[in-house]
């Protein structure tokens, strides 16, 4: 497996990267630092990868762990948030009402827990629950109880 077969992965599967970057990242800066971090962690793993999982399935493991241990460094510094992100205003006749669910459902997603974030970002993706439980390493049961308590969550957050 060389360099050339690497690009094509990264290139083929860049959306992927991209959404879990979105999932852990507010600022675009670092969600582009977080992109380039993931794409290092990938290329020094990807010697060792033995196909014995999908390469999604792989590299949904490889991001989400870069993205959730980097949020841990920069979780115990103190955080702010882009009031601007979080303000909903409903006169912005202009805004895209799709567009402005998306980012309440990207702002509810974000008040979840990193793990909590990796398994619904992987079902909004459709990714089936056994990729899901293989990658986070639980069983596909304790993945559709998980689901169900996220989905609870999301509605509380966003219809309080």
């Amino acid at each position: 497996m060389g360099e050339k077969e690497f690009i094509e992965l990264i290139n083929q599967h860049q959306g992927l990267i991209h959404k879990v970057c979105i999932m852990y990242e507010n600022d675009p800066d670092v969600r582009n630092d977080l992109f380039q971090e993931i794409v290092f962690q990938l290329w020094k793993s990807y010697k060792t990868f033995r196909g014995e999982a999908k390469i999604t399935t792989w590299m949904y493991r490889i991001a989400l762990n870069t993205a959730i241990s980097g949020f841990r460094k920069q979780s115990r510094n103190v955080k702010t948030e882009d009031l601007r992100e979080l303000h909903y205003n409903i006169s912005d006749h202009w805004a895209d009402e799709g567009e402005e669910e998306l980012q309440r459902l990207q702002a509810a997603i974000r008040q979840l827990s990193e793990i909590e974030r990796a398994m619904i970002m992987m079902a909004l993706e459709e990714v089936p629950y056994d990729e899901i439980a293989e990658t986070i390493g639980i069983t596909q049961n304790n993945v559709r109880v998980r689901m169900n308590r996220i989905r609870e969550k999301l509605k509380k957050i966003m219809c309080p």
